[in-house]
């Protein structure tokens, strides 16, 4: 069966679910479309008209980042979703409140001005604690089990990690284990190839793209 997944190349939605691919190590292709003008037949396996989407070799196809990692899952062996039905649902719940901490981000990115930045920097703060205070001792969400929840925050801690020079939102301070299993995730290879090679760049120019006040505040000299 052949795997691909419709992405834009600077989607962290895309990403979680390159990561779980990645980490189980199975064989997909990956095509990159023109959200701003996708193709119809985009539109036509993808009701939000969002990345991503997932389109198997039978014609059908899937689409939202949770379910598609799901799928990719549950018939690719050894499974990441825990067997117990309370730790699933439980992970199933952190995994779903980590989409508003990546909501946070990308609108720290496009903040028009300086009381639109600071609103979203203490709701992003204050969501980031509510992660903090219940995770365990790592190295991963689970303790020593990699699941689908690491991947859906991948993303998060990398991007937070570009801007950490000029705004260091998820301090170490502040969020000691957070910080902890953000570093075993950006050391993990199936992360670190989980974005295409121009990252950085790419993802500077959109903020610079999208508000000069949030690249003022973001984005160091080095990232040109």
């Amino acid at each position: 069966m052949s795997l691909e997944l419709i992405s834009f190349k600077l989607c962290p939605f895309v990403q979680r679910s390159v990561v779980t691919l990645l980490y189980k190590q199975v064989p997909f292709e990956i095509t990159y479309i023109d959200l701003a003008s996708p193709p119809e037949w985009f539109l036509a396996i993808s009701p939000f008209g969002k990345v991503p989407a997932l389109r198997l070799d039978d014609g059908s196809a899937l689409f939202e980042s949770a379910i598609i990692n799901e799928y990719i899952d549950d018939i690719t062996p050894p499974q990441l979703n825990p067997a117990d039905p309370l730790k699933r649902a439980r992970n199933r719940s952190w995994i779903q409140f980590g989409e508003q901490c990546i909501v946070d981000q990308y609108q720290l990115t496009v903040a028009k001005n300086e009381d639109d930045f600071e609103a979203v920097h203490t709701r992003a703060r204050n969501n980031l604690d509510k992660v903090e205070a219940i995770l365990g001792e790592g190295p991963w969400f689970n303790g020593r089990d990699f699941s689908l929840v690491d991947a859906a925050y991948a993303p998060i801690f990398m991007r937070y990690a570009l801007i950490k020079p000029m705004d260091d939102v998820m301090s170490a301070s502040r969020y000691p284990r957070l910080n902890a299993w953000a570093t075993a995730l950006l050391d993990l290879p199936a992360v670190r190839r989980s974005v295409v090679e121009d990252f950085d760049r790419l993802f500077a120019e959109y903020v610079r793209k999208s508000s000069p006040y949030a690249a003022d505040r973001l984005l160091t000299a080095s990232a040109a």
